[in-house]
């Protein structure tokens, strides 16, 4: 079910995830949910790149890219004031603390899951 456009604002959404099919996923929901992707980072750099230059509204971020930590990526975006969530599959135990308090969705992700955080925001 297609929420109403009249009452939706469309979000432009970074997604920073290494695993392709779990990207695309992600884009699948996120248009289903009336938003659009910005693009996808599968990278540590490259997600650094998009956050620094990167003109969309909201980030999820994959807390582990290919074994590294999406930690600077997550201090980019606090710096710039652009709202982001965490994502995982496992325990992440070491959010630095200026992120502690940031929401976690956890992975397998759910339709439901993802459109209230949208809604959120």
């Amino acid at each position: 079910m297609r929420p109403s456009h009249e009452s939706l604002i469309v979000k432009s959404i970074l997604v920073v995830e290494d695993e392709a099919l779990i990207a695309l996923m992600l884009e699948d929901m996120i248009e289903a949910l009336g938003h659009r992707l910005h693009g996808v980072a599968a990278s540590l750099e490259e997600g650094c790149a998009a956050a620094q230059t990167g003109d969309f509204d909201f980030a999820i971020l994959d807390c582990n890219l290919m074994g590294e930590k999406v930690w600077p990526i997550a201090q980019i975006l606090a710096d710039r004031n652009v709202p982001f969530v965490f994502s995982s599959g496992g325990d992440i135990l070491e959010i630095p603390e200026p992120h502690a308090q940031r929401p976690m969705l956890e992975k397998p992700y759910t339709f439901g899951a993802i459109a209230e955080i949208l809604k959120q925001i």
